[in-house]
């Protein structure tokens, strides 16, 4: 199931039987979470249509599975804000993974008009179309970052969202889209809130880069890797196969689901020095010490997801943790630089 999925049998089984033959449409496909969910549809059995416009990402890992699966992987090069590109990449889906987003808190202090129009309008035309084809379900990819920077420790989906940032506030937007057109249309609905999700393939190349992969490629440059704040401030990280697995049981859920919000996480929580500890060694440079810079506008100071419901309505749990994740992680960096 491709070198970040590891799932149990179990679950693939009851994967398989879910997805093979079934049409499913990925808004922003091309990009990092996306382009691990496309792996996984495809190995699952699905029709896979991908629509990005590519301002994140590129054609190179999608184009090697339309060269393999031509007849079960297309890609539509659109925007969400395209209705017309939309339709053409939801014709025949009866599931809908909506993906897509510019997904960077600073980014989006810089440009909060961008960022409400692609994130909540986008999301809007994205349930448009899912329901002009009368899609069984839409899974939209929420944040948590909705949650802000509560004090209550681990987050739970009952708590009161308190968005500090454009982005955060364009993802509390999709997710009451989500539910209202659960009310309104009858569109069967789901909202995942991510919890810093790192892995193989992630983007380290700009200045929004997440933090697993900029402190990576930082180290395994022999530079030291750069801390927004005290290095204090905790995250709840998790690998990408944790995150594919959610999703997938979301998409395949027999529940009818009327727009809940689920946390997908592990349930731990890593400081950032931690991390950049662990990282250090696994990139050979255990003595580099991080450079600390003040902390951005938006950042939350701790995060940590409560997956209880993702348990109960899913049946999810996570399947890496931190270290194996950050292991696969750094050999991927290391042979991507080498150029392997």
């Amino acid at each position: 199931m491709g070198r970040a999925m590891k799932l149990p049998a179990d679950k693939v089984s009851r994967l398989r039987s879910a997805y093979a033959g079934k049409g499913v449409c990925v808004t922003g496909g091309t990009g990092f979470i996306g382009g691990h969910l496309v792996d996984a549809l495809v190995s699952l059995g699905a029709s896979v249509r991908v629509i990005d416009d590519l301002s994140n990402s590129t054609l190179e890992h999608l184009a090697g599975l339309i060269e393999l699966e031509p007849d079960r992987v297309r890609f539509v090069h659109g925007s969400v804000l395209d209705d017309e590109a939309l339709a053409q990449a939801a014709e025949g889906c009866q599931c809908v993974f909506h993906l897509a987003a510019l997904g960077s808190v600073p980014k989006s202090i810089e440009e909060p008009q961008r960022t409400w129009s692609v994130n909540a309008t986008g999301t809007l035309r994205v349930l448009q179309a899912a329901r002009n084809i009368s899609a069984e379900r839409v899974v939209f990819a929420a944040s948590s970052s909705a949650y802000g920077d509560q004090p209550v420790l681990p987050k739970v989906e009952t708590m009161a969202p308190q968005p500090l940032s454009p982005y955060a506030a364009s993802k509390v937007a999709g997710e009451h889209l989500m539910g209202v057109w659960s009310q309104c249309y009858g569109l069967s609905t789901v909202s995942l809130r991510y919890f810093n999700v790192f892995g193989p393939r992630q983007s380290a190349d700009s200045a929004y880069a997440a933090v697993v992969a900029a402190f990576t490629k930082e180290l395994l440059a022999g530079e030291p890797p750069t801390i927004y704040g005290d290095g204090t401030q905790t995250r709840d990280f998790t690998y990408v196969s944790n995150a594919v697995l959610a999703t997938l049981l979301a998409g395949a859920s027999p529940t009818r689901l009327t727009g809940q919000v689920i946390n997908v996480g592990t349930g731990k929580r890593t400081s950032i020095l931690e991390l950049a500890q662990v990282i250090a060694q696994l990139c050979g440079a255990p003595h580099v010490s991080p450079v600390l810079q003040a902390a951005r506008p938006g950042d939350v100071k701790h995060s940590q997801a409560d997956i209880s419901l993702a348990r109960q309505l899913l049946g999810y749990e996570p399947v890496s943790m931190l270290e194996d994740g950050l292991g696969e992680t750094v050999e991927w960096f290391k042979r991507s630089l080498a150029g392997t």
